[in-house]
């Protein structure tokens, strides 16, 4: 099946309960791999290009508030900001760097709520509508992660620069939303994958798109073997690209007081099943191997997705389904 045939299958469809034509959107990291994809959603919803600004750092470097004040003043009228920038990348980016991890995700949050609030959004009775992580659930939280387990402990110390910079970015929302008035709300989000992920780069490709690589690869050099990370025992959240793209669309419809909203696919998948899956699906026929001398990080990670259902959206792409789509796209990508 042709990759257009085949995404036009697993694209969500979540009827807008705003009208998108109206909003002048600023969305922040529309280079990214999730900006991409709400910039799409956007669009398909209504929004005219006139009206829709995509933030790129070259241009706009929001770790320099100067520029995030820029942001707004260069694009007036704005009602609705999407933040979707930050500094992401898997395990090993976290290890290296979580100085850099908490410097920039916190930086580029507390410039961008600012800057919006400077500019008289909550006057004009706009949003600002940040993107949230599974890594800032507490390491000791409940299985399935629930929006009221967030401030009640601290992440896992190995992603805990990121996850708190995350956390904290929240609590931003809460303090400007009690003082000024702005209209905000957080869309968490677990780990994504999908066409378009950077699956070349290890360092800040998600998980799922890393193994991706290591296996089409494999499969199309004919190799014997392929080491993983880890035990495979741990669990994460896996969510395919559009359906993310349409949960923080739909955050930022029904969602106005600062709070935080789970965007999952609200199922449980171990590295091991993930692994053997992108496998089969890439048609690898050889050994895998696994380095438990890696390490796995936390052990299982699930998030509760009942506050999402009750606004009307739920994830429409079985990880099967979104998996396939991702390697036919990375295939044919690579020619």
């Amino acid at each position: 099946m042709a990759i257009c045939a085949l995404a036009a299958l697993v694209m969500p469809y979540v009827p807008s309960i705003m009208d998108w034509s109206s909003q002048r959107v600023l969305l922040t990291g529309s280079a990214g791999f999730l900006g991409r994809a709400v910039a799409a959603a956007l669009r398909a919803r209504g929004v005219p290009e006139s009206s829709l600004r995509g933030l790129r750092s070259r241009e706009y470097d929001l770790l320099r508030s100067e520029r995030a004040a820029a942001a707004l003043t260069d694009f007036p009228g704005c009602t609705m900001v999407i933040h979707c920038a930050g500094l992401v990348g898997g395990l090993a980016l976290n290890r290296a760097h979580p100085g850099r991890m908490f410097h920039d995700n916190m930086l580029m949050a507390l410039n961008i709520v600012e800057a919006a609030r400077a500019s008289g959004l909550a006057d004009r009775g706009g949003k600002v509508v940040l993107i949230g992580s599974m890594t800032s659930y507490p390491a000791d939280a409940p299985l399935p992660y629930h929006e009221d387990s967030l401030f009640r402990g601290l992440p896992d110390r190995e992603i805990a620069a990121y996850g708190i910079a995350k956390l904290a970015a929240l609590q931003l929302l809460r303090a400007y939303h009690s003082e000024f008035g702005l209209r905000s709300a957080c869309a968490v989000l677990v780990n994504l994958y999908g066409p378009g992920d950077n699956i070349d780069d290890e360092k800040r490709a998600h998980a799922a798109g890393s193994l991706m690589k290591r296996f089409v690869d494999a499969a199309d050099r004919g190799l014997p073997e392929v080491v993983c990370w880890g035990t495979g025992t741990p669990s994460r959240d896996f969510l395919y690209i559009d359906d993310a793209a349409a949960g923080v669309l739909r955050v930022a419809e029904a969602v106005d007081d600062a709070s935080a909203v789970n965007i999952a696919s609200g199922r449980e998948t171990t590295i091991k099943e993930l692994t053997e899956l992108i496998a089969r699906l890439s048609g690898f026929g050889g050994r895998i191997a696994w380095d438990a001398a890696k390490g796995d990080g936390v052990g299982r990670r699930c998030l509760d997705i009942g506050k999402a259902r009750a606004l009307g959206w739920s994830p429409r792409t079985d990880l099967e389904t979104g998996l396939a789509a991702t390697i036919e796209w990375y295939r044919s990508r690579r020619g």
